[in-house]
């Protein structure tokens, strides 16, 4: 029996394993493979995690360690002793981490201290940025791993400029597996009538700023655009009561609370512009043919930036009201062409994937 376990803890993670977990089970081989995921708790709120669970069919968790959100250093800390003494209960064959989250990380580290192979989905990544937490997750992460997964050839040349590249497959984006399978069946969501700007915004570059905090206020309330905004609980507690107050008087931003996936798919697929800071977010916007402003000063996507789809603005009011004014008037910012999604693989990026870490296991 082949033993994998799947550590995940963040909304973008959920994703990922759902098609992981999908392909293990359909597998030809599902019957002598024994896949089981482990839930850090890094987003417990039910909005963030448990309905992902529900709506993408994902199996429940075998561990769940609860651990919730902190500085990064207790987080990290907490789940790696969990993780740790699951691995010596359980002995797999693997772990199977995904993305760049601290989850992502604690899981690398713990398996590695105790010599058990560490999978890394989604490899690759480089935004060149070391300020960035998720920098620092994805790199450490990439050396501590036995197989990088990488989604575009980009990311494996990254594996290839450190060293890595006998270590690397490039395996295609999983993320578009799962949009490709829901996006053109997903319902209208009530709020997607008339043209509006979608909008969310969680990294902690722009929420740990007041700087940025205050230029995000700013821009918002002068956005020539209705505005949905899917609240992060990030953002929600980084804005000052002022600035909450200032945004609920807002007329034209309408202000929900964390989607679903489908629901998030939906007012992406059906907004004018999609104004983000979020990597995954930028990746289902070039997926859906949708303009995209990242409130970032880099994208580890650089994909995304093909053809004008995606644009980095940072959070400067000026530039966004601008370009925004543009996409209403159709003129200056429109894109060039369609997206070129072949960058991101043929839709098959699970069943690749899954077959590479069972040939590793294999070899090794």
């Amino acid at each position: 029996m082949m033993k994998l376990l799947s550590v995940v803890g963040a909304r973008p993670q959920f994703v990922k394993v759902a098609m992981i977990a999908h392909a293990f089970a359909t597998h030809g081989r599902a019957a002598s493979i024994d896949h089981r995921i482990l839930h850090t708790g890094q987003h417990y709120d039910p909005a963030m995690s448990d309905c992902f669970f529900r709506e993408l069919d994902i199996p429940s968790p075998h561990y769940n360690l609860g651990i919730g959100s902190g500085p990064h250093g207790v987080q990290t800390g907490k789940m790696l002793a969990g993780i740790e003494s699951i691995l010596d209960d359980w002995r797999p064959d693997a772990l199977v981490v995904y993305g760049d989250t601290n989850s992502t990380l604690a899981g690398a580290l713990a398996a590695a201290k105790l010599h058990i192979r560490v999978i890394h989905l989604e490899a690759g990544l480089r935004s060149f940025n070391r300020s960035m937490p998720e920098e620092l997750n994805r790199v450490a992460t990439d050396h501590l791993s036995d197989l990088l997964l990488c989604p575009t050839a980009t990311a494996m040349e990254n594996a290839k400029r450190e060293g890595l590249q006998d270590r690397s497959c490039l395996t295609g984006d999983v993320m578009l597996d799962l949009l490709q399978q829901h996006a053109s069946r997903l319902p209208r969501h009530p709020l997607a009538h008339d043209d509006y700007a979608l909008v969310t915004v969680h990294r902690a570059e722009n929420t740990e700023e007041p700087e940025r905090m205050a230029q995000f206020v700013d821009w918002l309330d002068r956005l020539p655009l209705r505005a949905v905004l899917p609240m992060h609980p990030r953002l929600h507690s980084k804005l000052s009561k002022q600035q909450k107050n200032s945004i609920d008087r807002m007329e034209h931003v309408h202000v929900l609370p964390p989607c679903r996936y489908g629901e998030m798919i939906s007012l992406e697929r059906d907004a004018s512009v999609i104004l983000t800071d979020s990597g995954g977010v930028q990746k289902e916007a070039y997926f859906l043919g949708v303009p995209c402003l990242t409130l970032r000063d880099e994208t580890e996507w650089v994909e995304t930036l093909a053809g004008g789809w995606n644009r980095i603005v940072s959070m400067e009011p000026d530039s966004i009201v601008k370009i925004v004014q543009s996409v209403i008037e159709g003129n200056g910012y429109m894109p060039a062409g369609r997206p070129d999604l072949s960058q991101f693989g043929s839709g098959l990026g699970a069943e690749t994937s899954v077959n590479a870490m069972i040939a590793a296991l294999e070899d090794a």
